[in-house]
């Protein structure tokens, strides 16, 4: 009992100026004697005050009950609301301070929050997270630390409440892309879309034969069962295309920004860009690769394709060996062999580094439509920016612009061998690359 005692009891700041208040009068009742009696009252006073608040704080065993609400998983790079309900059991009013333990991957060492309640009164906390991290987060326990309305004492409950939440790749954006792709923005371009009959894989129908039909569609299964009636096969141009996101897993996608890597940032716009590709009746897949090939998922319009999808993305991580292209090269001329949508998140820093892996490039290029999607460095658009004060200022702005330079000369080189390319700020991926997948898509139906 003495040893819990001891282990919750701690003394507050008021605790302490009263006893320094008690030390002074002390002092000056050396020069001024009638303070001796004061001294000794406030000193007698204070110890039994602090008595009566500890008989009121400590005889509950759960004095304040604590419940923190946690969602079963996070959206990475986004803010995720955390709940706390928090009930008074005492039959009088308390001070609170809840200091929750978060995963240690938030380094938030001063995280702390404030609460007044009355006699049985219950509220609800809230505070929000932004983690920049997919992975296992573990939450540990929550300390409540109590007053009384006297004041003097604190007593430190630990409420055990260790739960692993999951982080996942954004999710949350999912809905606003959803209506995007529903939303049919491109038709007031000018976009008029024509369905075409004709002979496809895409069959769409059984009808009657009128005068202009192709008689090669006559399906005489059909006829037979009408008593004679000729009915003909209807198709549509088939307008489900393959639709791959090829991540890049090598060590240019570690470079972050805003507490993200690239990787996060190529992972999140891979799960909205393929949450919008099933929407319009395409086939979603995912290759990720570095020095070897990583996970290969076949595209497919399933129902449990974006649980795959999700699956597929929680665990990959940045290798820091060079990303070998040939592989990729390899891999796609042998396991996927219709044409297809191949959307390739990597960076190039420097025009030689995209000379290295441009045959390859090219190679792929050749048999599907490729669209590469690389990073402008914000960092240095910063430095660009800034007013050079010296030479060594000038010396930077000037290699800051060199590096921007290089990257619009990679964009025209993709470009003069026929490859779509997106040069973008890693937080304007996901919109870039979703306008510019319904903006192909539009293209092809025309």
């Amino acid at each position: 009992m003495l040893k819990r005692l001891y282990r919750s009891l701690y003394f507050s700041r008021r605790f302490y100026w009263l006893f320094v208040a008690v030390i002074l009068l002390f002092v000056l009742s050396y020069g001024i004697p009638f303070l001796f009696v004061v001294a000794q009252l406030a000193l007698l006073l204070g110890v039994v005050v602090a008595l009566l608040d500890a008989l009121v704080l400590f005889p509950r065993r759960d004095p304040v009950l604590v419940l923190r609400q946690l969602p079963e998983r996070f959206s990475n790079g986004d803010i995720n609301r955390v709940g706390l309900q928090v009930t008074n059991r005492y039959p009088f009013r308390v001070f609170l301070t809840i200091i929750d333990e978060l995963p240690f991957i938030f380094q938030q060492r001063n995280f702390s929050l404030p609460l007044i309640l009355k006699p049985e009164e219950r509220q609800d906390l809230h505070y929000t997270l932004r983690p920049t991290e997919r992975g296992e987060y573990l939450f540990h326990s929550i300390n409540v630390f109590i007053k009384s309305p006297f004041g003097l004492l604190v007593r430190r409950k630990q409420i055990d409440a260790e739960k692993m939440v999951k982080v996942l790749p954004s999710y949350f954006l999912l809905r606003q892309y959803e209506l995007l792709a529903l939303s049919n923005n491109l038709a007031e371009s000018g976009n008029k879309r024509i369905r075409k009959l004709g002979h496809s894989l895409e069959f769409e129908q059984i009808k009657e034969y009128v005068t202009g039909d192709d008689i090669r569609s006559l399906n005489w299964k059909a006829t037979a069962r009408k008593g004679g009636q000729l009915m003909v096969n209807n198709y549509t141009d088939e307008k489900s295309q393959q639709v791959y996101c090829l991540i890049d897993k090598g060590r240019v996608m570690k470079m972050p920004f805003e507490g993200m890597s690239l990787l996060d940032y190529a992972i999140n716009a891979t799960l909205i860009l393929s949450r919008v590709a099933l929407i319009k009746q395409d086939k979603a897949g995912l290759v990720t690769f570095a020095d070897q090939i990583g996970s290969i998922l076949p595209a497919g319009r399933k129902a449990t394709q974006m649980t795959n999808i999700l699956e597929t993305l929680y665990n990959q991580q940045t290798k820091f060996l060079e990303t070998d292209y040939e592989k990729l090269y390899a891999l796609v001329r042998t396991r996927i062999t219709q044409r297809s949508l191949l959307v390739l998140f990597t960076n190039f820093e420097s025009l030689s580094g995209l000379q290295r892996q441009l045959p390859y490039v090219r190679a792929i290029a050749r048999n599907h439509l490729l669209l590469v999607v690389f990073f402008e460095n914000t960092e240095l658009q910063q430095l660009r920016e800034e007013r050079a004060a010296d030479i060594e200022g000038l010396y930077i702005k000037t290699i800051a612009e060199k590096f921007a330079y290089e990257k619009r000369l990679i964009v025209k080189e993709l470009n003069r061998h026929g490859i779509a390319t997106i040069l973008t700020a890693p937080e304007n991926l996901t919109v870039h690359t979703v306008n510019k997948y319904l903006e192909i898509k539009a293209r092809l139906e025309i």
